[in-house]
């Protein structure tokens, strides 16, 4: 089971993790909610997401916990990146761009640097006391203006220097090989095939 209601992330490990015939339930498809995000880490947050989801299914669980951490704002907004303008549902995206824009209004280009993080959890049962863990991270700044329409969240924010362009624009397989999302799938991957 997938420890996530958001549809991107759905999306985006459905597309990675389909060719290697693994079957990935959303946790809302199995009438599971989110879990309450209350780890002071993007580690912390994935075992609680995944271990939630094995308590009230009873299947093993995927649970990812991803962010982006801008230097000039220490850091932030973190953990917190889905909430970060205190706004949820439909209109999350757009509010949270719109403060990490005001927020950084005054910060020239060149101090702009900026990551995506990214930690999957693998768990086999709620009690699991060796969770698979992977993390994968992505370097690259933040533009002054929304760009591109493909992707969610912070991709029409985030540039990437190796692509020249912003996430957003990046097809969706480049997406997948090259982002944070995708190098710590690819590392689960690998563990997952060492252990079956």
């Amino acid at each position: 089971v997938m420890a996530s209601s958001n549809a991107g992330k759905l999306a985006e490990f459905r597309q990675i993790l389909d060719r290697d015939g693994i079957e990935l339930l959303p946790q809302s498809e199995l009438g599971v909610g989110d879990a309450v995000e209350d780890g002071l880490s993007f580690i912390e947050n994935a075992i609680i997401k995944a271990r939630h989801a094995c308590c009230e299914t009873g299947l093993p669980a995927l649970a990812d916990d991803s962010g982006l951490e801008v230097d000039a704002l220490d850091g932030e907004p973190g953990i917190y990146s889905a909430r970060y303008s205190g706004i949820t549902g439909h209109d999350a995206d757009r509010a949270n761009n719109e403060k990490l824009l005001s927020e950084l209004e005054q910060v020239p280009e060149a101090e702009r640097s900026a990551r995506f993080q990214c930690v999957i959890v693998f768990m086999r049962h709620a009690k699991d006391p060796t969770p698979l863990v992977c993390q994968g991270s992505w370097e690259g700044r933040i533009l002054f203006e929304e760009v591109g329409s493909g992707g969610f969240g912070y991709d029409p924010l985030f540039y990437v220097p190796t692509q020249g362009c912003a996430s957003a624009e990046l097809e969706p397989e480049s997406k997948n090989l090259l982002s944070h999302r995708g190098q710590a799938l690819q590392k689960f991957i690998a563990c997952w095939n060492s252990l079956r």
